[in-house]
C-alpha cells in the first residue's frame, strides 16, 4: 500500500512503499514511468527548466553495486541521516537472479525537486545494464544503439557531465568484458570527455584503493587525474540498509558518514565539470552506423558476384565437355547451377531489449539486397538510419522551394525511395506474398544460394546475351559466359573499391575504439585487395589493423595525455 511518510523537509513529498519495518525502515520510492524513445525512464519530482541539472553514465558489472550507489545518491540528495533510521531506494536490488540479471536494460533516473538542499543540481542517472554473464558483442550493439537512441531523442540526454566506471573495492584486475564494454561507451563521445571520467569504488572500508587503482591502470584506463597523477575515484560503502543492532552501530554510522563525505566530494567534482555536448556524438554515431551498414551491403553485393561467377565457370567447363553433343542435338539440355536470392529467417533475441528491439532488416525488394542488418531500433524504413529524408531531383537535401522531399536508401544499388524498402515479419517459404495463414512469419534478410537446374542450350544463350544488341548475339555462348565474367569482374572492383573508401572514412571519425564489425570487414577487404594484387591499400588496410590491435593493447595511452585536474586527491 502507497503511503506518505515524513521527510527532513516538509516540502518534498515522495509517495513511498514500507518495505522492510527494520531498523532500518526501507521504503520504495514510487516514480512516475515514462520512455525515451525506447528507453526506460523513472522521474521523483518535478522538473523546473531553470535550475542546473548533472547526467553522470554508470557502467560496471553485474554485482558491482550500482543499485545501492545510485540509493545512495538519492537518499544523500533527500538529507536522510543515519539517525532517522530509514533508508530509500529507487532501484531494487542487484541480487537477483542470472536470468534476470541478463534482462536488464539501459535506464534513465530523474531526481528533481531537491536542489540546494544537499545537491545544488536536479540529477539525471544513465544506468547501463549489469554485465558479466554475457558473452560474445551483445555489449558493442546495446552501447551504440540504445544510448544513440537515448542522445538522438528530442526529450533524451544531449549532455553528460560525468562518465563513472562502478567496481568493487576488493577489484585487483578488471574482467576483459568489463574493459571492452567501458571502451565501448567511452568511444561514444569526443576526445574531451576524458577530463569527466571517474571510478566510484563501492562495498570500500575506506582504508585504501590502491589495488583498484592499480587495477584501472594496468587496464589503461583513461580518466581524469587529480593533483598526484592519480585516477580520480569516491569511495562508497553498501551497507547502509544492512540491519542494525548494537553490535555494528557503531561500524555502520562510519560507513555511513564517510560515503556522506565522498557523495559531497563527487558533487564537488561535479560542479566542476564542463558538459560534454553530444551534438557531435549523435553525429558521429549516426554516420558510422550508415557507412557500417554500406560496407555490409557491398560485402554481401561481392559475395554474390563471386558465387555468380562461379556459376559461370562451371557453366563453361560443362558446355566444353557437351560441344559436340550441343551440335548434334538440337535441344540438348545441360545440368547447371543456378544463383538465386530468397528470403531467410532470423534469430532477433536480445537479452537486453526488454521486448523494445524491433529487429529484423531494412530490404529493398528491387534490389533484393539488405540495406540495415540487424535494425534494432526502427518500427519503420523510414525510422531507419540508412534512409534519409532528401530531394529526388538534386539527390541531396536540398531547400529549393517547390521541391519534393522523401525517404531514399543511402545503401542499396540503386538508392531506391523509402516505399521500396520493407521491414516487417514474412513467410520465407514463399517467394511472393504470402497468403497461406499457416505458414509462419518471422523477421527475415535476403540470402543468396545455388540450386540444380536443367536448361537448354538456347535458354542459356536467351540468359546470358539479355540486353545484348542483334549484332553482338553473333558471339558463341563459350564467348558469351566469357563476357559476363568480365562483367561481373569489373562491377566486383568497382564495389571493393567503393568499401575501401568506406572503410577508410570510417577510419577517420571521432570515435576511438573499433569494434568487433570494423575487425570483420577490415579482415574481408584485406583478403580480397590481397587477390587484386592491390598491395597500396593491402598495406593501408593492415596498418588500420594494426593500430586497431594496438589499441586494444594499450587503450592509446600514447596518444592521451595525463589530465590533470586543479581537484583535490580523494579520501582512501
Amino acid at each position: 500500500m502507497a503511503m506518505n511518510t515524513s521527510s527532513k523537509y516538509d516540502n518534498i513529498n515522495y509517495k513511498k512503499v514500507l518495505m522492510q519495518s527494520g531498523p532500518p525502515s526501507i521504503y520504495d520510492l514510487i516514480t512516475k514511468t515514462g520512455k525515451i524513445g525506447t528507453i526506460r525512464k523513472l522521474t521523483l519530482g518535478e522538473k523546473d527548466p531553470t535550475r542546473i541539472n548533472k547526467t553522470i553514465l554508470l557502467v560496471g558489472e553485474t554485482g558491482s553495486g550500482k543499485s545501492t550507489l545510485i540509493n545512495s545518491l538519492i537518499n544523500y540528495a533527500m538529507g536522510v541521516e543515519f539517525e532517522k533510521n530509514v533508508w530509500y531506494q529507487i532501484v531494487q536490488d542487484e541480487k537477483k537472479s542470472q536470468s534476470e540479471s541478463q534482462t536488464s536494460d539501459v535506464t534513465v533516473y530523474e531526481v528533481f525537486g531537491l536542489e540546494d538542499k544537499y545537491l545544488p543540481f536536479s540529477l539525471t542517472i544513465i544506468d547501463t545494464p549489469g554485465f558479466g554473464y554475457t558473452k560474445g558483442t551483445e555489449q558493442d550493439v546495446l552501447v551504440s544503439e540504445r544510448l544513440l537512441d537515448l542522445f538522438n531523442s528530442r526529450d533524451g540526454v544531449h549532455e553528460i557531465d560525468a562518465v563513472c566506471l562502478v567496481v568493487k573495492a576488493t577489484d585487483c584486475r578488471l574482467s576483459d568484458h568489463l574493459k571492452n564494454v567501458f571502451d565501448s561507451v567511452v568511444s561514444l563521445f569526443g576526445k574531451d570527455i576524458e577530463r569527466s571520467i571517474v571510478a566510484l569504488i563501492t562495498n570500500s572500508h575506506f582504508f585504501s584503493s590502491e589495488n583498484v587503482l592499480n587495477a584501472l591502470k594496468d587496464a589503461h584506463i583513461m580518466c581524469a587525474k587529480d593533483k598526484d597523477d592519480q585516477p580520480v575515484h569516491f569511495l562508497f560503502n553498501n551497507a547502509q540498509k544492512t540491519e542494525r543492532n548494537k553490535k555494528n552501530e557503531l561500524a555502520l554510522k562510519y560507513a555511513w558518514v564517510s560515503t556522506e563525505e565522498q557523495i559531497s566530494q563527487f558533487a564537488d567534482f561535479l560542479k566542476s565539470t564542463t558538459p560534454q555536448d553530444l551534438t557531435k556524438t549523435v553525429e558521429v554515431l549516426n554516420a558510422r552506423i550508415g557507412l557500417t551498414a554500406c560496407i555490409h551491403n557491398l560485402q554481401e553485393r561481392i559475395e554474390f558476384i563471386e558465387q555468380k561467377q562461379g556459376v559461370i565457370q562451371q557453366t563453361h567447363e560443362v558446355l566444353k565437355i557437351h560441344e559436340q553433343d550441343m551440335t548434334d542435338i538440337k535441344e540438348f539440355e545441360v545440368e547447371v547451377d543456378e544463383v538465386f536470392k530468397c528470403k531467410e529467417a532470423i534469430s532477433e533475441r536480445r537479452w537486453w531489449a526488454l521486448g523494445l528491439n524491433y529487429g529484423g532488416a531494412v530490404c529493398c525488394e528491387v534490389c533484393q539486397e539488405n540495406c540495415h542488418h540487424p535494425c534494432t531500433l526502427a518500427w519503420y524504413p523510414e525510422h531507419c538510419e540508412v534512409l534519409q529524408y532528401k530531394c529526388a531531383e538534386c539527390n541531396i537535401k536540398c531547400k529549393v522551394p517547390g521541391h519534393k522531399k522523401e525517404f531514399y536508401c543511402t545503401v542499396c544499388t540503386g538508392k531506391c525511395h523509402v516505399s521500396k524498402h520493407v521491414k516487417e515479419k514474412q513467410c520465407t517459404k514463399c517467394e511472393g506474398k504470402c497468403s497461406d495463414p499457416t505458414h509462419q512469419k518471422t523477421p527475415w534478410k535476403y540470402v543468396s544460394k545455388t540450386r540444380k537446374v536443367k536448361k537448354t542450350i538456347q535458354e542459356m544463350k536467351d540468359m546470358y546475351e539479355k540486353g545484348k544488341e542483334e549484332n553482338e548475339k553473333k558471339t558463341s555462348l563459350l564467348e558469351t559466359l566469357q563476357e559476363n565474367v568480365e562483367k561481373l569482374q569489373e562491377k566486383k572492383d568497382q564495389w571493393l573499391e567503393e568499401s575501401f573508401g568506406h572503410v577508410v572514412k570510417l577510419d577517420e571519425t571521432a570515435l576511438k575504439v573499433h569494434s568487433m564489425s570494423t575487425q570483420v570487414q577490415l579482415d574481408f577487404l584485406i583478403k580480397k585487395m590481397k587477390e587484386k594484387r592491390d598491395t597500396e591499400k593491402v598495406k593501408k588496410l593492415e596498418e588500420m589493423q594494426s593500430k586497431m590491435e594496438k589499441d586494444k593493447r594499450v587503450h592509446q595511452e600514447k596518444r592521451h595525455k595525463s589530465v590533470i585536474l586543479g581537484f583535490g586527491k580523494a579520501k582512501k
